[in-house]
């Protein structure tokens, strides 16, 4: 099974798992999906050495792991909730309501996902969470432009905002936007950042000093 095939799987099984999920909670008679979990815990933890992934797979696979913690710190609050019962009014809430992922933060650490290190560094932007790298020259930072670029691709593409250019030509841009504000500016990086205002992507730039 190729590594796409494999990521695929686990994508499957994460939205089967959460299914199960919400059945369970709404079930009293219902035990809780491990069986599927477990599956689930098993395919992150294969590919939590990122080291044999390329890019796109290490973007991907962080992505899905981030779905998870955050998935899995809501089912941890309902299943509390189910054996101690309701003990205010927002806990009978929560037990009924979903969850939109972009809405919360895992209150633990998944495999791949913590607040630094690769799934930190790619993680998608939205509204409430901005994606923010730094950089002094484009052309030997390669690894920062080409995540920068690769966020702000899917962000483009989610929001249904027609793409511009290709990696050469954003490195270039980058470059040259770099260097025009560390002259400007007497800086030693920008700070480039992915955010979305208003379901629009835009890309700012700003000096650091």
């Amino acid at each position: 099974m190729t590594i796409d095939e494999e990521l695929t799987l686990l994508e499957t099984q994460l939205r089967r798992l959460k299914i199960e999920y919400e059945i369970y909670f709404n079930n009293p008679t219902k035990k809780p999906p491990t069986d599927i979990e477990w599956k689930v815990l098993s395919l992150l933890r294969k590919f939590s050495d990122s080291s044999r992934l390329s890019f796109s797979h290490r973007f991907r696979y962080n992505e899905l792991a981030q779905r998870y913690a955050i998935y899995s710190d809501l089912w941890r609050k309902k299943s509390r909730i189910r054996e101690e019962g309701y003990r205010r009014p927002q806990d009978a809430l929560l037990s009924i309501q979903g969850l939109r992922p972009e809405e919360h933060q895992p209150e633990h650490k998944a495999y791949g996902v913590g607040q630094g290190g690769a799934a930190a560094a790619t993680a998608p932007a939205t509204e409430e969470h901005p994606f923010t790298v730094e950089c002094s020259d484009a052309r030997a930072e390669h690894d920062q432009v080409e995540k920068l670029y690769k966020v702000l691709t899917e962000a483009k593409k989610k929001a249904g905002e027609p793409l511009s250019g290709n990696i050469d030509s954003f490195t270039t841009f980058v470059q040259k936007k770099t260097a025009q504000l560390r002259k400007q500016y007497h800086c030693a990086t920008v700070e480039y950042t992915v955010e979305v205002q208003h379901g629009h992507v835009k890309l700012k730039a700003k000096a650091k000093t």
